[in-house]
């Protein structure tokens, strides 16, 4: 894991702007750090920058750039399937100098170019330089794990790990994307990646799951390697549907816990992460240590269950209490290391977990991203399957009384009160961008953008999961992993998002995907014997959150005064609206997430409008 940037094109950049990018990329990888520089015909240059975190062969000899007589590699990632396909290319007498997968992924490439991508298992963004062809060739992961931001102008195409190491080879800064913030406060964070808007103009990311070659000539060519549409194997029996899932999530979870240092995981009280303590503890026999953000909040503590678990592992394990103190001061931090509004209060959370993980001298942090998408994990999940085996009256009935029974009460959303919402409106969406209309009336100026969907698939629960998986939670998400963990030089791995677990589980029938009222029931059923009953059978969903006003003390008239002192931000929301969130002491679920993303905001336009 690592930081990587660079720079193709007609422009000299100065040893100093250079240096300079080097420097802010320092908190991405502190082993090492190096520059390659390359002069091409027709006055164009490359420079490939690298920042090393030491994860696989420790060995200053796989540092990068690597480079042979061939070509030029900078990689921010792990190929977690290398020594499989190390052993492939040494029956082809390839002759490795080093023990690391980047040695691997160079060798793969300069055999058979970016398509051999399909073969890999991984998470990457990484620069390829052809030394005889002068093609450069980009590439991110399947699901957009790890990032590479892009800019281009009239000069060449600049790209890189982070915003700010654009910024620094640049020599200026971007200008902010005001239609991303307006999108942002009224829409939330899964409206986030519904466009390739990026909070600065001009700024876009590489397409997950694509590579992207940029000729010396300046001519670009993108190419997808990853087709995201399997068909469900409805002939599939709930048993057999059991048995894949554990036996690909068993092989996902073994090969990302290869590295020559250890890991630490992050545990709650969901089946999400206890799937992954339980597996590595019990049938890999790792040390497993645990970290939990711990509240008091009853909405949002789960202390019994994670108690539980550690005890019936075995495990280390270290609570992070929720820490008011310095709120404001520390939220500022983030975000100028993020470059970027925090996308919900559970990442500032998670941001302060990562930080213990480090201190605890963890390189390596894992965690449950991606389950709920897989096996099906959020409460409107239940409404859209019950959609969906409607034309199975007995599983329909049995269903219902089940929803009702363990599910209804937990719902806090009241849309999703209804369980027949997707059967008499399959179309219904307005709980996903729920309180829109209130927010929007916030702003100073009208902004509206209606909620909107790919179409992947006829089945709703699945053409759902799919949206989420790769438009609305999970770039999200792998965003603020990505950037919590390297923060604090750590990187962050997520066993569920896995190639060969992604196709199992996107071919079992929608139909075992809840059963008695459980949703993930497949991934409950599949660590049976492995993870306690208690925690298996728990309806309640969780995981890491924590309330605003657990950290933001709104009636303390020094953050009142603080919150509402002049701002750019306050030439697009009225200030007035704000002041009347403030001024109530308890406020509802979506009114405390658009105060956060308020206050995200205000921060962002002070430091970079």
């Amino acid at each position: 894991m690592c930081g990587i940037a660079g720079y193709f094109g007609t422009r000299e950049i100065s040893d100093k702007s250079l240096s300079d990018c080097l420097k802010k990329m320092k908190h991405r990888g502190p082993d090492a750090s190096g520059i390659a520089k390359e002069t091409l015909p027709e006055g164009k240059r490359l420079y490939l920058l690298h920042s090393r975190l030491s994860i696989i062969d420790l060995d200053p000899r796989s540092n990068q750039p690597f480079e042979n007589e061939k070509g030029i590699l900078v990689y921010n990632g792990e190929l977690y399937n290398y020594l499989e396909l190390k052993e492939e290319l040494q029956n082809n007498s390839y002759p490795f100098k080093t023990s690391s997968d980047t040695e691997v992924l160079m060798a793969l490439l300069q055999e058979s170019g970016d398509y051999v991508l399909g073969g890999c298992e991984g998470m990457w963004a990484f620069a390829y330089f052809d030394k005889s062809t002068k093609n450069l060739i980009l590439s991110r992961d399947r699901f957009g794990e790890k990032p590479l931001y892009m800019y281009g102008d009239n000069s060449g195409l600049y790209f890189a790990s982070e915003i700010g190491f654009i910024t620094a080879m640049l020599g200026k800064s971007l200008s902010v994307s005001y239609d991303q913030i307006s999108r942002y406060l009224v829409n939330g964070y899964k409206s986030l990646y519904k466009t390739s808007t990026s909070f600065f103009k001009g700024l876009k990311e590489l397409d997950k799951g694509s590579s992207l070659t940029v000729t010396a000539s300046g001519a670009a060519t993108s190419r997808r390697y990853w087709n995201v549409d399997v068909p469900i194997q409805e002939e599939m029996s709930w048993e057999e549907a059991i048995v894949g899932a554990r036996e690909t999530l068993f092989r996902s979870i073994e090969i990302r816990l290869r590295a020559d240092v250890p890991m630490a995981f992050c545990l709650s009280g969901g089946i999400d992460s206890n799937a992954l303590v339980g597996i590595a503890k019990k049938v890999f026999g790792y040390d497993v240590h645990g970290f939990t953000i711990v509240n008091e909040d009853v909405r949002y503590e789960e202390r019994d269950m994670v108690n539980l678990a550690k005890e019936d592992y075995g495990i280390q394990h270290t609570e992070i209490p929720v820490d008011t103190a310095h709120f404001l001061e520390k939220l500022r931090e983030q975000l100028r290391q993020h470059a970027s509004p925090i996308s919900t209060i559970t990442y500032y959370a998670q941001w302060r977990l990562m930080e213990a993980v480090a201190q605890a001298g963890y390189k390596i942090s894992v965690s449950g991203t991606g389950a709920d998408e897989l096996f099906s994990g959020y409460y409107d999940h239940h409404l859209a399957y019950l959609k969906e085996v409607k034309k199975y009256p007995n599983l329909y009935a049995s269903s219902l009384d089940n929803w009702e029974i363990h599910v209804k009460g937990l719902v806090r959303n009241p849309f999703l009160s209804d369980p027949d919402l997707f059967v008499n409106n399959p179309n219904h969406r307005d709980h996903i961008y729920l309180g829109a209309k209130e927010f929007r009336s916030c702003l100073t100026q009208q902004w509206f953008e209606p909620f909107e969907e790919e179409k992947y698939h006829d089945d709703l629960l699945r053409n759902r999961m799919m949206n989420e998986m790769f438009h609305e939670s999970v770039p999200v998400i792998l965003h603020e992993d990505d950037l919590n963990a390297m923060s604090f030089s750590i990187e962050n791995r997520s066993p569920f998002l896995d190639c060969g677990l992604y196709d199992f589980c996107a071919s079992i029938p929608t139909r075992h995907l809840v059963s008695k009222g459980l949703a993930k029931s497949v991934l409950r059923e599949a660590c049976r014997d492995i993870v306690p009953n208690e925690i298996l059978d728990n309806p309640r969903k969780v995981g890491f959150n924590a309330p605003l006003l657990s950290y933001l003390d709104t009636q303390d008239p020094r953050v009142m005064n603080e919150l509402l002192e002049d701002s750019p931000i306050f030439e697009m929301v009225k200030k007035d609206k704000i002041k009347d969130m403030l001024s109530q002491k308890e406020l509802p679920n979506s009114q405390s997430k658009f105060l956060f993303n308020f206050l995200n905001s205000k921060i962002f336009l002070e430091m970079y409008s």
